[in-house]
């Protein structure tokens, strides 16, 4: 699946590159497997045990599916509502230790997104005066990214990841159908998937 972004409520498909899997590597069992020596090509057992081994060895390099949103997100996803201040979302952002808050419409759907730096910016007085800041009290409609990029749970981790990298964002939200947040992928979510699933599951 894609990666859509939506605009003030459009919605555009990113351009998505194909992602293919790497080729088996040739095990030089293989490369040297027509030029055994002519006496041994009449031990039939002997040439059955080499077939057996070649084939379990091709199926154990066979490329593995790629690891695709649903099986790295982190889920539920937790949102807050356009109307909601500054503050609310610095009261959650620091309460739970998140760095990218999803913004949601009345009927559920992704309208934004907000990061801590977004909230800092907008709010300088936040660190020292904390709830008591008065640029708190603003909508976050107000300061909210309305340019959001967002994935599937059947997007293929590579094509978030290289996303990410390519618009230089720190998390990706993730929508079912009707455009609710059901997960959202962070760096940090795909820095765990790389320790915990190891490089062969997760780029092969």
């Amino acid at each position: 699946m894609p990666i859509v972004q939506a605009i003030n409520g459009i919605v555009e498909t990113y351009p998505v590159r194909p992602v293919t899997p790497r080729e088996p590597v040739v095990d030089a069992v293989d490369s040297q497997a027509g030029k055994e020596p002519r006496q041994q090509a009449g031990d039939r057992t002997q040439q059955a045990a080499q077939q057996a081994y070649r084939e379990q060895t091709r199926q154990a390099r066979a490329p593995k599916p790629a690891i695709l949103a649903r099986d790295l997100m982190t889920a539920p996803v937790v949102t807050l509502p356009s109307d909601a201040t500054i503050v609310d979302a610095w009261v959650l952002m620091t309460r739970r230790s998140f760095r990218h808050l999803p913004i949601s419409s009345v009927h559920g759907t992704l309208v934004g997104m907000v990061s801590d730096r977004d909230l800092i910016r907008h709010a300088p007085d936040l660190v020292i005066a904390g709830i008591q800041s008065t640029a708190a009290r603003r909508p976050l409609a107000d300061i909210m990214s309305s340019r959001v990029l967002s994935a599937t749970p059947t997007t293929d981790i590579r094509e978030i990841a290289r996303v990410m990298m390519d618009e230089r964002v720190g998390a990706l939200p993730i929508l079912d159908t009707d455009r609710h947040p059901v997960g959202i992928i962070s760096k940090q979510d795909l820095l765990r998937g790389l320790a915990n699933h190891g490089p062969v599951e997760l780029w092969t």
